[in-house]
């Protein structure tokens, strides 16, 4: 097949398959001490089983997840990775994540077990205060991904922050 052959075959699927490029798809893997990739919150839309270690689910635009990426050999972990990801509309600009298709905006990556630690016990503490983690300011997530980043100790996330952020939430509207 030449390459405008191929270049046309992928523009005549485009607009046949646009409902489905409006969900994002993760796909996260659990083979047992090797790799497993896990969903720590976010609402799915849909599931769908791949194969007894593979599985796909879906979120609709506009929403937040977190996805905790890990892997280890028989010396121990390799690499662990947690992001926070907001899904984007068709014909939005979005960032790459690995497992994550299209991609979304990344609200928060932190690498290595004890960042990834780190941000797991202030999730647990949003948790706490009875606030859905998805519903949390974006500009939270983002605080506190450079906080990390340069070893400083983030502002934690409290009843008034929350009750501000949908306030203005709710005057953008």
């Amino acid at each position: 097949m030449s390459v405008i052959a191929g270049s046309q075959a992928i523009r005549q699927a485009g607009p046949a398959s646009a409902q489905a490029t409006e969900l994002t798809e993760v796909e996260l893997v659990w083979i047992e001490k090797q790799i497993e990739h896990w969903i720590r919150f976010g609402h799915e839309t849909s599931e769908r089983l791949i194969d007894r270690r593979r599985r796909c689910v879906s979120f609709a635009p506009e929403s937040v997840f977190a996805l905790i990426r890990w892997a280890a050999n028989r010396f121990g972990t390799v690499s662990s990775h947690l992001y926070v990801v907001r899904t984007v509309r068709p014909g939005y600009v979005f960032q790459t994540v690995p497992s994550v298709v299209p991609g979304g905006d990344i609200l928060l990556h932190v690498a290595s077990w004890p960042k990834v630690e780190r941000v797991l016990s202030h999730i647990d503490a949003i948790e706490a205060l009875r606030i859905d983690p998805c519903a949390v300011a974006p500009d939270h997530w983002r605080h506190l991904h450079n906080r990390l980043a340069t070893g400083e100790p983030p502002r934690p996330y409290t009843l008034a922050r929350h009750r501000a952020w949908l306030k203005r939430l709710e005057a953008s509207q």
